[in-house]
């Protein structure tokens, strides 16, 4: 394992491979304002009491942390963010015919806004522009619910039978999508390289698709600011900034 900004190697991988499997987390989306949890300016890091709104069993018992998560999605900023470099460095290499799946971590739905294939966008950790209710599993779009939130109602229930509702995010305590993992997890045995960007690898079992891929024979790579649990499995490790090293090394 190489610690290195140099992205040169990384690129003659890719043109090299033919199947490339990307992991992406927060860090990719940072560039476009969305904060991330565990870096130094993170949600987390800063307020780790805000911890209760991701947490399912707190968001069922408690009234209030459903109200203040609802508060919290009005002025969440994936609502104004843009797409930043790193993102439409994966759309670049889609277009080069590579890219076997994005398998995200990310709520933001930044990667299709910047006009990633939704097919090929697996989305781990689901998405903050539905809502779903917990009782009855109805889906229903967030623009609809936060319209009731700013018309006074701090903890909309579901207008089919009355349950609480939440974002169709993955929650501390929730199950993965099954399909969903599934698709990952093929996706990350079928490629030649794997590539973990923005993530800090603590959460699993999205952090264990890189031993899922190292041990199928790819080779990965890591672009992260931060340290990682995988950093010693990985061919090559990437300091430089994310939104500087995508573009790099889809042009190199």
């Amino acid at each position: 394992m190489a610690t290195t900004d140099d992205v040169a190697p990384v690129g003659r991988w890719i043109g090299d491979a033919e199947a490339v499997t990307v992991l992406t987390g927060a860090g990719i989306s940072t560039d476009s304002g969305i904060p991330d949890f565990r870096g130094p300016q993170g949600v987390w890091t800063k307020n780790p009491a805000a911890q209760a709104m991701f947490t399912i069993d707190s968001y069922l018992a408690d009234p209030e942390v459903r109200r203040r998560a609802w508060r919290e999605r009005l002025s969440h900023p994936a609502w104004t963010a843009q797409p930043g470099p790193g993102h439409l460095a994966l759309v670049a290499m889609e277009q080069h015919g590579r890219l076997r799946a994005i398998c995200t971590q990310n709520i933001d739905g930044l990667h299709q806004a910047a006009g990633s294939d939704p097919a090929l966008v697996l989305e781990l950790h689901g998405t903050l522009h539905e809502v779903v209710c917990l009782s009855c599993g109805v889906r229903t779009p967030m623009p609809a619910v936060l319209d009731r939130v700013r018309s006074g109602e701090d903890d909309p229930a579901c207008l089919e039978c009355g349950g609480i509702q939440k974002s169709a995010t993955v929650s501390f305590g929730q199950s993965l999508d099954p399909e969903v993992l599934q698709a990952a997890v093929s996706a990350a045995q079928t490629c030649d390289l794997f590539m973990a960007v923005g993530s800090s690898l603590q959460v699993m079992p999205a952090a264990g698709l890189c031993r899922l891929a190292t041990r199928s024979g790819a080779r990965l790579v890591i672009v992260n600011a931060e340290p990682t649990p995988y950093d010693s499995e990985a061919h090559a490790v990437i300091r430089a900034p994310i939104g500087e090293a995508l573009p790099a090394i889809v042009g190199g």
